[in-house]
């Protein structure tokens, strides 16, 4: 069968109204901490069931752009809601898992020669990166340049020039899944705490404890709201 000729793709209901949010948002001009109308209101004004509604929802609440509030609403989280394409994100959720599991693999162990190599420009280098990430936090960011300094001055501090080759190769994946993790709601304070616990095992020198603190740190970074999404059929479609 010819390619040419195969079955012409439907845009999901849901992405069509993920558009009409991303409309409503602009020319009402909300802001963050908005709330947005609820779902049976958007349902009626939009002619959709309210399930499209509910899962347009979830796409803006797993790229971090709203806040649903058990019994209290949906929340503006930044100004506007424009969210990036259904098929990005898709894509995004596929590959996060790997790039978590060589994260994980390779991070414990620079983390364990870091606690046995590092110098004193080492060390001074991962509390500036530290001041950084809570300097950002205090001033309401996500502390991700921080976050990307600190991890960076691990890798430095370890002194293992083929595994630092690795991380270079694999860094746009790790900068995709470090954004994702720090816009969970709380998340930045965790990870600033657990930057914490890392460095303290660096100081002191003991490399299982310093591998074992970036495991767990590596572990939490793996807990977000995109790996638990399921891309699903369009509701009014599959009633046709």
């Amino acid at each position: 069968m010819s390619d040419a000729l195969r079955p012409v793709g439907r845009t999901r209901l849901y992405e069509q109204v993920l558009d009409r949010l991303r409309g409503y948002a602009a020319e009402s001009g909300l802001k963050a901490g908005d709330r947005l109308l609820p779902e049976r209101e958007l349902a009626r004004r939009l002619g959709v069931s309210r399930a499209s509604v509910k899962q347009a929802i979830v796409v803006l609440e797993v790229q971090g752009l709203v806040e649903v509030r058990q019994g209290g609403g949906t929340y503006l989280v930044g100004d506007g809601l424009d969210a990036e394409p259904v098929e990005r994100l898709v894509e995004r959720r596929r590959r996060l898992p790997d790039v978590l599991e060589a994260r994980e693999a390779m991070e414990t162990k620079l983390a364990e020669l870091a606690a046995e190599r590092r110098t004193d420009e080492d060390l001074a280098a991962l509390r500036e990166a530290l001041a950084h990430m809570a300097e950002e936090i205090a001033q309401g960011g996500h502390g991700a340049e921080g976050d990307r300094r600190f991890h960076a001055a691990v890798t430095a501090a370890a002194h293992s020039a083929l595994l630092a080759d690795f991380m270079r190769s694999i860094a746009d994946d790790i900068a995709e899944s470090r954004r994702e993790s720090l816009r969970q709601p709380r998340r930045p304070g965790r990870s600033l705490a657990q930057h914490q616990r890392i460095l303290d095992a660096i100081e002191e020198g003991r490399g299982k404890a310093a591998a074992a603190a970036m495991r767990r740190h590596v572990r939490t970074v793996a807990k977000v709201r995109l790996l638990d999404w399921e891309p699903e059929q369009d509701v009014e479609q599959a009633a046709e």
